[in-house]
């Protein structure tokens, strides 16, 4: 036998974002349970229910997904209880000898309860923060409290660049060490345009996210009229859907720039690689 071998655990991911919604946190979940399964590790998925769909589902190689009988409170969360969800989450990591809980995204109400009991059980917890938050707004103020807490005594905690290990250490008030950068790696070969698409005579920036606070659209929707009046060649492509979206429209019609700036709307992973980059 050469070298050691691996010890192989059961890994329980929690989050109140999974599919059938889509978006960055449910692809990078999919994506991870994926590759520890090839690595031999069993993983199990644990979310709220969405819509008709509830109970146990079974994914692409064996991932096992339970879609507890709990509907969406808030923007596709749960309403922040603690105890109701405690019998529950006991029930399903006791059955399936889970070793290990890995809550996602801090906006997850449910990730926070299932690490919270997870620690009462004496099981090892883990948490990957995906996004940047601020500390003066109430939404930040009840996030970043709920976050320190939850994070009190969490083994190891991840976050997907420095700029959000920085906000996070600040936010939950943790020790840096225990926190590590793993970038979010893309395919790049998912996402290639067809360049014979591009437009020579003008440069189009393309923005595709979700159309939130979080993720800078205020700072878009405030930089797009200054670029387009100084650089008259530059367009922009704005692909996504979310709340910002409509600050976008505004900011189009305030500064008659329909020529200019072009909102897609929600736009599918797969079609992607298809919207004119260029």
């Amino acid at each position: 036998m050469k070298g050691k071998m691996e010890k192989l655990h059961n890994i329980c991911m929690v989050s109140d974002f999974f599919y059938p919604n889509t978006g960055g946190v449910e692809s990078h979940i999919y994506q991870l349970s994926q590759c520890l399964i090839q690595r031999g590790h069993k993983v199990i998925v644990l979310t709220h229910a969405y819509s008709q769909r509830n109970g146990i589902r079974h994914l692409t190689n064996g991932l096992k997904v339970y879609y507890l009988p709990i509907g969406p409170f808030y923007n596709q969360c749960v309403l922040p209880t603690l105890f109701t969800s405690l019998p529950i989450v006991r029930n399903i990591l006791i059955r399936e000898q889970i070793s290990i809980v890995h809550g996602h995204s801090a906006f997850s109400a449910l990730a926070h309860e299932a690490m919270i009991h997870a620690k009462t059980m004496g099981l090892k917890t883990m948490f990957t923060d995906h996004s940047l938050f601020g500390f003066a707004d109430l939404s930040s103020i009840i996030t970043n409290h709920i976050l320190q807490i939850s994070l009190a005594d969490a083994h190891h905690v991840i976050c997907v660049s420095h700029t959000s290990r920085e906000n996070t250490v600040l936010r939950a008030s943790l020790n840096p060490s225990g926190v590590s950068v793993i970038p979010n790696a893309v395919d790049s070969s998912m996402f290639t345009p067809d360049p014979s698409k591009r437009n020579p005579k003008r440069i189009t920036i393309v923005v595709i996210s979700r159309l939130v606070y979080r993720k800078g659209m205020d700072l878009l929707a405030g930089l797009m009229p200054i670029i387009c009046q100084r650089h008259p060649d530059v367009d922009f492509l704005i692909g996504g859907g979310g709340p910002k979206g409509l600050d976008l429209e505004e900011v189009r019609e305030e500064h008659q720039l329909h020529d200019r700036i072009t909102l897609l709307g929600p736009v599918d992973h797969d079609n992607v690689k298809n919207v004119r980059l260029f």
